[in-house]
């Protein structure tokens, strides 16, 4: 293969959590988790129990769900399989086909490079279980994601998540690349399950645990290969319909996600509650009960906000411990590093130099 043509960083830049509540992403998750359930003699009511969506409409193309229904679905899933390994299964029945326009987009794309900007651009639109970034450096070619139904890597339930995302972006790359196509690495910020043997199986490459990032690597070699499906007629038109269901997942952002972004554009000094209310043209108490209603808080917000800052400034500048404990509002880096500590169950350097 051919070397291939650098591609800057494409970082994961914070986004505010997406609105939980709207029905507005397709049911292509939460139907391979039932399917794999089901081989595994688990009756599709369990399932779908609790989630308000009914058997009859899970396969329709017309049906939406919520990243509610879909977290439902998911804790359901984890709780009661008896394979260890079923959500590394799950992720093998995503294929691009499975992704819709969105998939149809990426395939299209007239090189790898654009199918990469493509895919990190328009990710959202299929209500993603992580965030996705991409980078290369050194020959080396990395996807790096952060959980959105999953916050705590000490959570069993984390590491259930990721690797529903690491199988399914492994089903994904065998499409696009060919069946000889395999990651060079796995990177796991959770701690090695007891069924760590099945990641190599299926992987067939090094996997580690206990690292700072959720990685796939791969040679980036593989980047200057021609697309097989490139069609610029296609793309073009799949990539509107990408945009536009875009503005309707952007459209959907609920109040918790908006005090996110108020948050985040002033950090080191954090509005209160009360400051928030008077620029959203509201009182507090109003404020409190919407946020009451998308089953979080302000005090949750703030400190997922500070605990997201942090871990993007540890990775990504050379700031301090002290300097990004101020920058987070906080009078000392003891109290920062406790707080640090609270929130991931790990140590500020535990995040650097990785």
């Amino acid at each position: 293969m051919l070397a291939a043509r650098h591609l800057p960083r494409i970082p994961i830049v914070y986004r505010a959590p997406p609105s939980f509540e709207e029905k507005i992403y397709p049911a292509r998750k939460v139907a391979a988790l039932v399917g794999v359930l089901l081989e595994s003699g688990v009756p599709i009511a369990q399932a779908l129990a609790g989630s308000g969506i009914a058997e009859s409409r899970l396969h329709a193309p017309a049906t939406r769900v919520s990243y509610r229904q879909m977290l439902t679905v998911f804790r359901n899933a984890h709780r009661l399989s008896p394979d260890p390994g079923l959500a590394l299964r799950a992720g093998q029945r995503m294929r691009v086909t499975a992704y819709g326009m969105y998939g149809y987009a990426v395939l299209s794309s007239p090189s790898h490079a654009a199918a990469i900007e493509l895919a990190v651009k328009y990710h959202r639109v299929m209500g993603p279980v992580a965030d996705i970034s991409f980078s290369q450096a050194d020959g080396t070619a990395a996807w790096e994601y952060q959980p959105i139904l999953a916050l705590d890597s000490t959570d069993d339930f984390y590491r259930f998540v990721l690797e529903f995302q690491f199988s399914s972006h492994r089903t994904l790359y065998k499409d696009l690349y060919g069946p000889s196509f395999e990651f060079a690495g796995v990177r796991a910020v959770y701690a090695a399950p007891a069924h760590a043997r099945l990641y190599k199986r299926l992987f067939k490459c090094p996997v580690t645990f206990g690292q700072a990032r959720n990685e796939l690597l791969f040679d980036a070699t593989w980047l200057s290969d021609p697309t097989v499906y490139s069609d610029p007629i296609t793309n073009a038109m799949v990539s509107e319909m990408c945009e536009q269901s875009l503005s309707e997942v952007n459209r959907a952002v609920g109040i918790a996600a908006t005090v996110h972004r108020l948050l985040i554009e002033h950090p080191g000094c954090f509005p209160d509650i009360d400051t928030l209310a008077a620029g959203l043209s509201m009182n507090t108490r109003t404020l409190r009960r919407r946020l009451e209603a998308e089953r979080t808080s302000y005090r949750k917000i703030l400190a997922e906000v500070r605990m997201r800052l942090a871990i993007e400034y540890l990775r990504k500048t050379d700031m301090t411990t002290e300097e990004i404990g101020t920058r987070l509002g906080y009078s000392d880096a003891a109290n920062f590093r406790h707080a640090f500590t609270r929130w991931t169950h790990r140590l500020p350097s535990d995040f650097r130099g990785h």
